[in-house]
């Protein structure tokens, strides 16, 4: 080969690996879109707030109450197969998790005015009736919408925070009806907002706030949700606070009222719920698509559909470019322009 060949193939193999650095989503694979599966048309149902699904059957609550009832509805057209009750007078019940053992964990954590001395956990188990487990935070008050049980049965509260940083706290010790057991903070969550369509929110902020969260059914997979989108964390020890620290697949969930719902199918789809008796839908393969190297939301995140790839805005990566897709992909044009600059001074020089 040629000196300028040799030059032109190294300052080739340079600038593509440039440019592959700066956009690998383009070739990623992409979860699809959500697809409207049934809408909740029950009106105890209007504020749905939490989601769980056993694979035959998912489990909703709606937000507050003054008694606990959790809703079993049919997967095939949203219709209420039937509730399972208890006599516990709740303050604000805001998400909810299933755990192995068929036991209904209900968040009672809302807090809108921040002034909750403690918060609490009411864990239903199949047999019926309801405990309830007392906590506080270690730092004062938060309002917090979203519970992760992952696969030894300890439950994670992530907060609802305006700015967009939100605390991952989980019991200190043992739960116990008798006492009120401390939180501690073990993580935070750092989300930018996005230009996605939806929620009660103007602006940007709507994009930030946590409202919702799920564990997958094998504890690998955490799933998080705003108002208008759901990011997944690969978590492939059971480790959530080491999950929190990976970037995560950002998935849009445009033009939802007021999405606070999501929940795990044992297939790995993702099922994502809003108030105002609006459709729960359904995503599939998001699993395989987080596991899949090279994920957009690894570095990017793909554009609300709809919408302008300039104009969304992914969480940043740690260390990453933290650039758009529309960016990226200008970056490479001029690196490619760049490339064919360089190889032709090259070949003059050889001549």
């Amino acid at each position: 080969m040629s000196t300028a060949g040799a030059g032109g193939a190294a300052v080739a193999a340079l600038l593509l690996s440039v440019a592959s650095g700066l956009v690998p989503a383009a070739a990623a694979e992409q979860p699809p879109a959500p697809v409207e599966k049934c809408r909740v048309g029950d009106k105890r149902l209007a504020e749905l707030s939490g989601l769980a699904s056993d694979g035959s059957a998912w489990y909703a609550i709606s937000d507050g109450g003054s008694s606990l009832r959790v809703f079993v509805l049919d997967p095939a057209d949203c219709s209420v197969r039937g509730v399972r009750t208890a006599s516990n007078d709740p303050y604000d019940v805001e998400d909810l998790a299933l755990g192995p053992d068929g036991s209904l964990w209900l968040a009672d954590t809302g807090d809108n005015r921040r002034r909750r001395d403690n918060i609490g956990l009411h864990v239903m188990p199949p047999g019926g009736g309801a405990t309830l487990y007392h906590l506080t935070y270690p730092d004062g008050p938060h309002d917090a919408e979203a519970l992760l049980l992952d696969r030894t049965g300890v439950p994670h509260i992530v907060t609802k925070e305006p700015l967009g940083v939100a605390g991952v706290y989980r019991p200190s010790a043992p739960l116990a009806a008798d006492r009120t057991v401390p939180l501690e903070q073990v993580a935070s969550i750092s989300l930018r907002s996005t230009q996605t369509p939806g929620g009660p929110v103007r602006g940007a902020f709507g994009s930030v706030l946590v409202t919702g969260g799920s564990v997958s059914h094998d504890g690998t997979m955490v799933a998080i949700r705003t108002y208008t989108e759901a990011y997944v964390y690969k978590a492939p020890d059971g480790d959530l606070v080491a999950a929190f620290q990976r970037e995560p697949l950002r998935i849009p969930l445009p033009n939802e009222q007021q999405g606070e719902a999501i929940a795990w199918e044992p297939d790995g789809a993702l099922l994502s719920g809003s108030e105002g008796n609006q459709p729960v839908r359904h995503i599939r393969g998001v699993e395989a698509a987080a596991r899949t190297p090279g994920a957009q939301g690894e570095g990017t995140a793909a554009p609300p559909p709809g919408g302008d790839a300039d104009q969304a805005q992914p969480p940043a990566a740690p260390g990453g470019t933290g650039m758009s897709a529309g960016q990226a992909l200008l970056l490479a044009a001029a690196l490619s322009g760049l490339l064919i600059f360089v190889t032709r001074r090259l070949r003059r020089r050889a001549r």
